[in-house]
Order: C-alpha cells, then structure tokens, then sequence
C-alpha cells in the first residue's frame, strides 16, 4: 500500500511538471482578478538545445527543428488589399483584429494571424526593432516574476522555449514580436502584451523586417 502510494506521487508530479502552469493574476488597471488563468507552456528540455542554421528560410527538412517545432495556426497568413496611410516595409499590429499587416506598397500587405495581449495587458503606441534573434533565450521581465514566481529566471532558446524560432525586440520596451510553442493560441487573447505568432510565420516576417523597422500597434 505504500509502494502505491508513492507511485500515485510521482505520477502526479510528472504530470504537473508536464502541464502548463496556471495562476490567476490581478488587473493592472482595475486590481481586479482576472477571471481566466494566464497560461505559459514551460516544459523542460531532455537533451541539450541542437544548433540551428541561421539562414533566413521557413522551416524546412533543412532545418532540423522543422519536425518537432509548433508550426501552423488556424489563421492562414496571405496577401491583401491595404489602403493605410504607412509606408512599404511598416509592420502595423492590430490588437482588435489580432492580425499583423507587414506593408508592402502599391495597395497591398502580408497579413498574418496573431496572439496578443490578454485584458488589461494591451497597449498601443510606436516602436522600432532594435534586435533581432534566431531560437532566442527567454528571461522573463521582472513584472511577469512577480505574478508568476514560479517561472525560470532563464530558459535557453529552442523548441520548448516560449519565444519560439524567432524574437524582434521593440524599442526599450519588455515587448516582442515572437514565435511561439502554443500555436493554438493563435489569434486569441491570451500574452502579457508581446506579439505572438506561429513559428513559420515569424521566420516569413523575421526575413523581410530589418532592424530600425517602424512597428505600430494599434489597440
């Protein structure tokens, strides 16, 4: 009876350490509770991170990531008519529509599905991107801590990481425009105010955006 005891334990921490963590936070702007719980997926890494080539391509059989990496959201990125008043090469998020529009000129943009910030965590303004990084390493900002000390201070870049295959950093800001390992959470409400996108869609934008792009979110 003991025995089965301790191994109904394990089981339940294996499980527990394999689910995504939860916590119900507070509104910054209400201090309120926030009715939905907050999820990250941080699963851990078995073997050490593969080295990823850094050519700007989509993931392919090249990649050797390709096969295990969250690809594809249910949000189709195509081109589209687009009248704005911005210029070719402006990145223009709009969080109503969960959509990012990558202008190219002469009437038209690549439009791509996205997650963003959950209520009470939207914002809206203008920035630029200032770094750049492939399979990026994740510290999470000393804000998200202090919801969620249960989170690492660190998690190297790759397939688990929740930053996913690509991260372009928005001015001095906590925000970023990046891949992600849940791409069912594409086009809902569910960050902490960063971008989210399917990894085969932020590789796509990563190739075409360039460091000093102008990125404007509109709430």
């Amino acid at each position: 009876m003991r025995r089965n005891f301790a191994l109904i334990g394990l089981v339940c921490a294996a499980a527990a350490w394999a689910a995504p963590a939860l916590a119900y936070e507070i509104d910054p702007l209400t201090r309120q509770p926030l009715n939905n719980a907050l999820s990250v997926r941080v699963r851990p890494q078995a073997v050490q991170v593969v080295a990823v080539p850094t050519a700007n391509a989509s993931l392919n059989a090249a990649d050797p990531m390709a096969s295990t990496v969250p690809q594809m959201s249910a949000v189709p990125r195509e081109t589209v008519a687009y009248s704005g008043p911005y210029s070719a090469g402006t990145i223009v998020v709009s969080t109503a529509e969960r959509r990012l529009y990558y202008i190219l000129g002469n009437g038209e943009a690549l439009r791509y599905g996205v997650g963003v910030g959950r209520p009470g965590f939207t914002w809206g303004g203008v920035q630029n991107i200032t770094m750049k990084k492939e399979w990026p390493d994740w510290r999470p900002p000393s804000t998200m801590l202090r919801r969620r000390p249960d989170l690492p201070r660190f998690m190297k870049g790759g397939i688990e990481n929740p930053l996913g295959a690509r991260a372009m950093y928005l001015g001095g800001s906590i925000y970023r425009i990046h891949g992600s390992n849940e791409p069912e959470t594409i086009g809902t409400a569910v960050s902490s105010g960063c971008i989210r996108m399917a990894n085969e869609d932020v590789i796509d934008l990563y190739t075409r955006a360039k460091v000093g792009t102008k990125v404007i979110v509109q709430r």
